[in-house]
């Protein structure tokens, strides 16, 4: 019996060869058996292609995170931002408090306060604290003050932020109404996201769209115990849009019914006091560009663009989607959309809506002398 010790390396090689070659050329017509997961062919469709990396106008995104700005290079940055022509971006990272004021004083050394602009953030630890709400406003308001253009709400409240008793604080928690009133009388915008996409709580099974993403990532994966059903927490968020008409809400990825584009025309309608911004969903308009024109057309003056993540290259599919005609071409990320997308090749006015009108109209203190 031959064993390994037996075998000269090089028959050996040639064998391992062999045998790989026999597992990626399988015979004629036996059929190749692979994971869903590396099945990721190019198209083979020949069509015009318009690839894009500048927008077609300025824009501004109101969605990005700079965690150290306070010691980041900004030179950079701006120089990655003209490139995409992008006139102003919104970090939504500002902490508040000390952190927020480096960032401000970093923003000031460059002299890009005309290019930057940056939200803050509130701290609900303590929450049980009798003086908890009076602090935050007051925090708040010395943050807005220093330079804030908004607040920004992450999905932890919701998802992970606990009272000391362990139990999960809702996003319409009454002890943070003083804060959202408060945002409304000092007329800055709140940018909230709740949740996250409701496939993330469904079954992780064959019926399930986002089954990759998923797999790829499983701690994405919740329950209805882990905090709360989906259609809960984003009750809870509509909750307190309609509790406090007198503020304006931007709703983060389209609020999640970016897949269900009639649904958000109905909220819409029915608060007039949200704004949606389209970071991280930009695959789901890519794949129905009739219906999402209509939403476009009917709701152009309630749409900002944004982006979500900061990575200069993955602007371009924003601008291919937006601004193109072109047919069936990739999202950048597999696991987040496996489907192929088309241009909406939307009108110049909705488009300058989209990138800078709307967030000039509701961010107070932007620069607009750069827009047209």
């Amino acid at each position: 019996m031959l064993t390994r010790k037996t075998i000269p390396l090089a028959v050996l090689l040639f064998l391992m060869g062999l045998a790989a070659c026999a597992q990626t050329n399988p015979p004629a017509g036996e059929a190749v058996t692979m994971d869903f997961e590396s099945y990721n062919p190019p198209s083979t469709l020949v069509v015009p292609e318009h690839p894009l990396t500048r927008s077609r106008f300025p824009f501004i995104d109101v969605h990005s995170h700079h965690y150290r700005m306070g010691t980041q290079d900004l030179d950079k940055l701006i120089r990655e931002m003209d490139e995409l022509n992008m006139g102003i971006i919104v970090n939504l990272s500002g902490r508040g408090g000390k952190e927020l004021e480096d960032m401000l004083n970093n923003v000031k050394k460059y002299g890009y306060e005309d290019r930057i602009a940056i939200f803050t953030n509130v701290n609900f630890e303590g929450m049980d604290a009798p003086d908890w709400s009076a602090n935050a406003v007051r925090q708040l308001e010395t943050d807005v003050k220093n330079g804030a253009r908004g607040l920004k709400i992450y999905k932890s409240l919701g998802l992970s932020v606990k009272d000391k008793s362990g139990n999960f604080v809702a996003i319409d928690d009454p002890r943070i109404d003083p804060v959202w009133a408060k945002c409304g009388e000092l007329g800055i915008p709140v940018l909230i996201h709740a949740a996250d996409p409701a496939q993330f709580w469904q079954p992780h099974d064959a019926n399930n769209e986002r089954w990759l993403e998923l797999k790829t990532h499983p701690r994405r994966k919740r329950t209805d115990t882990d905090p709360a059903p989906w259609a809960t927490l984003i009750q809870q968020q509509h909750n307190v849009f309609r509790k406090h008409p007198n503020t304006t809400f931007i709703n983060a990825h389209m609020g999640w019914f970016a897949n269900d584009l009639g649904k958000l025309g109905e909220l819409l309608d029915a608060m007039p006091n949200m704004y949606v911004e389209i970071g991280a969903i930009i695959a789901e308009l890519g794949r129905q560009p009739r219906a999402a024109n209509r939403f476009f057309e009917k709701y152009q003056d309630r749409v900002l663009f944004g982006k979500d993540s900061y990575v200069p290259q993955e602007y371009h599919t924003y601008f291919r989607v937006l601004e193109t005609a072109d047919e069936y071409f990739p999202y950048y990320k597999k696991y987040h959309a496996f489907w192929s997308m088309y241009g909406l090749e939307l009108p110049d006015e909705i488009l300058q809506k989209l990138y800078y009108k709307n967030a000039l109209k509701i961010i107070p203190g932007l620069d607009g002398s750069r827009f047209p």
